[in-house]
């Protein structure tokens, strides 16, 4: 079984389902009492989000490559950033590092082309939904059309992730929100929604969607279980 490095911490509520999944993974795959072997390297969120709102991202990628240098001399395989948003700096922690790193719109992207599908609705934070880094990825190297919401309904999104969805708070008036944004991107042509925010999982379910939602959390997860096990 190989090492998974995590960096997590951005925030601790989705790392904590990241832990589990893939242990849960490893557990399932292996039986009886395996578990995964792993390395977690936990933000304080408070600092990364001030840099964010700065606009500091130089800032960011220099300790986003420091604990992916971490977790690599601890002796991970590979490496993981347990969110989406921080994929912004991913190829520069990928050039920064010797071993992989598993990116998450990889394996969302493979899922969605494997049932069939081509036009999709993106949920985010604000930079994830309209900065190029994520939907460039899907769109260029997965070939799909991604719909991202219009501005007032991006701004309800990263206000529910980040007023809410990182401490913990679920409400059901924002759950609400989230179900008439994702029916409008569905209006708009969307045949399945994703969670391109690891915290968004902990609010929605496919109770809430009347498309398939993708995970982009339990996909990363499930491919790192993978990952680990391949010989």
């Amino acid at each position: 079984m190989k090492t998974i490095g995590l960096i997590g911490g951005m925030s601790w509520e989705s790392s904590a389902v990241y832990y589990r999944l893939i242990n849960e993974g490893v557990r399932q795959r292996l039986g009886g009492l395996h578990s995964a072997r792993c390395l977690m390297w936990s933000f304080d969120f408070a600092e990364i989000e001030a840099l964010q709102r700065a606009d500091r991202w130089d800032d960011t990628t220099a300790l986003m490559i420091d604990a992916a240098r971490r977790v690599e001399r601890g002796g991970a395989a590979f490496v993981m950033i347990c969110t989406n948003t921080m994929h912004r700096m991913a190829d520069d922690v990928q050039d920064a590092i010797g071993v992989s790193l598993l990116h998450i719109a990889d394996p969302t992207a493979e899922r969605i082309r494997a049932d069939g599908l081509h036009r999709v609705g993106l949920l985010g934070t604000a930079f994830t939904m309209e900065q190029d880094f994520y939907k460039g990825r899907l769109a260029g190297r997965h070939g799909l059309d991604v719909l991202v919401p219009d501005a007032g309904d991006r701004q309800t999104i990263h206000r529910v992730i980040f007023q809410e969805l990182v401490q913990g708070r679920l409400l059901p008036d924002s759950r609400q929100a989230c179900r008439e944004i994702i029916g409008r991107l569905v209006e708009r042509g969307a045949g399945a929604i994703i969670l391109g925010c690891t915290e968004l999982m902990l609010l929605l379910g496919p109770q809430d969607s009347p498309v398939p939602l993708y995970d982009t959390t339990a996909l990363h997860a499930h491919a790192a279980v993978t990952m680990s096990l391949e010989k």
